[in-house]
């Protein structure tokens, strides 16, 4: 017998701009669904989430709520101007909760509600908003984001309190790790299009890829310019992806090579024997302190640390919010000094500083203006682009250019930030939380910019997913003073961690007299015919020479006056840059086939 769903839309449709962002969607929630709605940003999860509470009214269609149940929204930016604390906030409106479960739920979360509001950092804004959505007693709770600012510690009992919860959910997010521990069935919102399937984040994105490959068979019998125009985006994430796979066994063997150098508990040695070692070294912590306030109030946040950055190094750091990774992160830049020990910074060092804030995104400025000062070019890291191409390579559609950030999804604008950072000269690369806000889309690319940037990156994050995919090496602090380092990702910080609280021996990682611990092994290369390994080897520079020459093509027809002044030239390069097109398409997937051959 069918569940009857407490809440229901029927034909959904809602108009925005000329266009309708929805048509026609039909959705039902039961009551113990744990529903992950996905998809790109700017693609209206925010907004169909509004349509559920029915805080939005819509075009067309009729929405049926089962009398008696409470839906409650945990809004990504919830509205905390005007409160004079955090309580008060809590509080308020008609569908307040009782004041002492929010209490209950606060002490949990360890957020003061006395704090003042204004002066609250965005972690503890998000744990009220946490404390006032979950003591509401909800029948429907509705996650916009729920992770962001939340350190790890308050994501875990997230987890764990919404295992227990005995209604149903909707949640937005960009956390890999948070949706396969939770979800259930899986809403996903493509361009207008609404999907479902009983299946948990865990089986999404085989069923994404599934999709895109029936729609690419379809889309053969096309014109292959129409083909090649409709479905760069769907292709482009799908070739993406697979590259990720292949980029993970670089990563492993980065960490094998930075396990080696790490001493036998994990502090990372400062005397190496060789000089082509030290003339890579860019960052070098050697013993260094810093303690906080004085007396009985006094904290020491770091203790006795050293560490060697080296160029490529791409280091996370982790922990709960107060454990000193800001401060941690302030003397490895050299903006804040240790009280005792040493920072020494490479003379060359360039550094670009991605922080929380976006405080350039600027709500009036055009996306031209944030990328290229008004113009049609960006320097690109010294190569000159256009913008429209540099747009689609951060998955935006070049008809964008003229949007005002304003009007841009908060993801889009994170994202319009880190394609305009990135394309700036540097040898260092700090992030601070570069994940909130971003689609899985997003990330995928976040994490190939990453992977193929020449210079060091320095990361804090709460992302779990994102740094097991991303960092090398990963700085642990519990905010004692001790910072672990250990070669590897989040997964591998938090085995040694629970191995050393419940008083397990760890294995030591190699030092220069000791047995070295085994290292991630990559998988194991499958035997290639003559042809196919010329192939795999020789095709990356191909595509890469094929890119040129699009690049070049799509640079001289961005001459507006090029049709009228030389049609005939206009004619030749439109076909060319056609046949470029389909070429690189079918080299694309010719490698693609052939390394999934080699990673499989």
């Amino acid at each position: 017998m069918a569940i009857a769903p407490i809440l229901s839309w029927e034909g959904l449709s809602l108009l925005q701009g000329n266009g309708w962002l929805f048509r026609d969607l039909d959705i039902h929630v039961t009551p113990r669904d744990r529903l992950a709605l996905i998809g790109r940003n700017g693609a209206g999860k925010t907004t169909l989430l509004k349509l559920l509470a029915g805080t939005v009214d819509a075009d067309k269609g009729t929405r049926s709520l089962q009398p008696g149940t409470r839906i409650i929204t945990l809004e990504q930016d919830p509205f905390f101007t005007g409160f004079d604390t955090l309580m008060d906030f809590a509080l308020s409106g008609p569908d307040a909760p009782p004041r002492h479960e929010v209490e209950a739920i606060a002490g949990q979360l360890g957020i003061d509600m006395a704090r003042p509001a204004l002066n609250a950092s965005g972690g503890e804004r998000r744990r009220a908003a946490l404390a006032r959505a979950l003591a509401s007693e909800p029948d429907l709770l509705l996650l916009d984001e729920p992770t962001n600012h939340l350190d790890l510690a308050a994501i875990e009992w997230l987890e764990s309190w919404l295992m227990r919860y005995n209604g149903a959910f909707v949640v937005i997010s960009h956390d890999r790790t948070f949706l396969e521990r939770l979800t259930k069935a899986t809403l996903w919102l493509d361009r207008g299009a609404l999907r479902r399937r009983e299946i948990g984040f865990g089986g999404y994105e085989a069923w994404m890829e599934t999709v895109y490959a029936e729609e690419a068979r379809a889309a053969d019998k096309l014109d292959a310019k129409l083909k090649i125009e409709a479905h760069w985006l769907e292709r482009g994430v799908t070739a993406r992806r697979k590259r990720n796979q292949g980029r993970l066994e670089k990563l492993w063997e980065m960490r094998a090579t930075r396990a080696a150098m790490l001493g036998p508990q994990g502090a990372a040695k400062i005397a190496i024997a060789s000089d082509d070692a030290k003339s890579k070294a860019v960052i070098v912590a050697d013993k260094i302190t810093k303690v906080f306030g004085a007396g009985e109030a006094e904290r020491t946040i770091v203790r006795n640390f050293s560490l060697r950055i080296t160029r490529r190094d791409r280091i996370g750091l982790v922990g709960a919010n107060g454990a000193g990774k800001t401060t941690l992160l302030k003397m490895l830049t050299g903006e804040l000094a240790p009280d005792s020990g040493t920072i020494t910074l490479a003379n060359t060092l360039t550094p670009v500083v991605i922080d929380q804030q976006r405080s350039l995104m600027t709500p009036e400025k055009r996306v031209r203006d944030v990328l290229a000062e008004g113009g049609d070019w960006i320097d690109v890291r010294g190569v000159r682009k256009h913008i429209h191409g540099y747009l689609k390579d951060f998955l935006f559609d070049p008809n964008l250019v003229e949007a005002r950030v304003g009007t841009l999804s908060g993801g889009e604008r994170s994202r319009l930030l880190l394609a305009r950072e990135f394309a700036r000269f540097s040898n260092l690369l700090v992030l601070d939380e570069p994940t909130n806000d971003l689609d899985l889309e997003t990330l995928d690319l976040l994490q190939e910019v990453i992977s193929d940037y020449e210079g060091t990156v320095l990361i804090v994050s709460h992302d779990r997913d994102f740094l097991d995919r991303t960092v090398t090496v990963t700085l642990g602090m519990d905010g004692s003073g001790t910072v672990d380092v250990v070669a590897g990702g989040y997964a591998d910080w938090e085995k040694q961690r629970k191995a050393r609280l419940a008083n397990k021996p760890v294995a030591k990682l190699s030092g220069p007299a000791e047995t070295a611990a085994p290292a991630p092994q990559p998988p194991k290369k499958s035997k290639l015919s003559y042809k196919d390994q010329r192939d795999y080897d020789l095709l990356p520079a191909r595509i890469s020479e094929i890119e040129a020459a699009i690049k070049r093509d799509e640079a001289a027809l961005a001459d507006a006056d090029l049709y009228t002044k030389n049609p005939a030239r206009f004619a030749a390069l439109s076909a060319a840059l056609d046949k470029a097109r389909a070429e690189k398409d079918a080299a694309e997937e010719r490698w693609l086939s052939l390394a999934e051959l080699v990673e499989g």
